[in-house]
């Protein structure tokens, strides 16, 4: 029997091309997926796995070499603005890191992560993702089969008639069939609480409901790197812990742009901030 799946025909296999999901995970075409540290790097309690717990780089079986993602030099002045907003930044992710950028608003942060994915292009600078350096658009596609993004912006995630179709797109776009990628994306949801909303809109959850939404569709994917755009937004006390419980569960690097500080104390491995279109490491208390 046909169904209607992610806005594509879908019977056995869904007949979708490999495509760029509008968001989440960027041009994924991966298989579906089967220690806190405070301000200045002292252990405290629970929180961030430890770096060599995480996955990522050659020593951890990715195959990427180091390091998953940096900018180097990287320069951007929006058209029309006499003020480059990024004015020679470095900014290095290694192997095992989840490192947590905060700044300002209208710092860059998430301009960066634009650029870093290959959605906008810098003025000037070089960019290296998923070990690879990307010099063309060409590199970008390549590269962004291993990244995860998670969008500020949920409405640019969730576009189908329901959540779980949303979650199936990704795992649908890259050969599943439909049960597979049904599956995949049920599990997905799981994670995060969200399976008794599987077959709402996304248009009709709370925003909390609709973060969480838009993470299980980077998480159903079997993605290398994050990154996350302010991912507390609109998320009460519970669904912060089961965001922060999914991050633990997954074990994956991740670029983590946030204001939200005792959320990256608790999540992050090392701490950066965006300032005057510079960036650099947060001291120790």
């Amino acid at each position: 029997m046909t169904r209607r799946l992610s806005g594509v025909e879908a019977s056995g296999h869904c007949s979708a091309q490999p495509a760029k999901h509008p968001g989440g995970q960027v041009a994924a075409t991966g298989s579906a997926e089967q220690p806190e540290k405070p301000f200045g790097g002292q252990v405290a309690g629970r929180g961030a796995k430890q770096p060599e717990k995480l996955l990522g780089g050659q020593d951890a079986a990715t195959g990427f070499a180091e390091p998953l993602f940096a900018v180097e030099d990287l320069r951007f002045t929006y058209r029309g603005k006499d003020t480059p907003l990024l004015n020679g930044a470095d900014l290095r992710l290694e192997r095992g890191e989840r490192l947590g950028l905060t700044g300002k608003n209208g710092s860059g942060k998430s301009t960066l992560l634009h650029i870093g994915a290959g959605l906008i292009k810098a003025d000037g600078g070089r960019v290296i993702l998923a070990g690879r350096e990307c010099a063309s658009e060409k590199d970008f596609v390549v590269a962004r089969r291993s990244l995860g993004y998670l969008l500020q912006n949920t409405d640019d995630m969730l576009f189908c008639s329901s959540i779980l179709e949303d979650v199936a797109f990704g795992p649908c776009n890259t050969g599943l069939s439909e049960p597979e990628a049904e599956r995949a994306a049920y599990a997905a949801l799981a994670r995060l609480g969200l399976e008794h909303l599987a077959e709402r809109n996304g248009r009709n959850l709370s925003g909390g409901e609709r973060k969480l939404a838009a993470l299980a569709c980077v998480l159903v994917m079997n993605v290398r790197l994050l990154f996350l755009d302010e991912p507390t937004n609109d998320l009460d006390d519970d669904a912060g812990e089961r965001l922060v419980r999914a991050l633990e569960e997954c074990c994956l690097p991740a670029l983590v742009v946030s204001h939200d500080l005792p959320f990256l104390r608790r999540v992050c491995t090392r701490f950066c901030l965006l300032q005057d279109g510079r960036i650099g490491d947060i001291p120790a208390a």
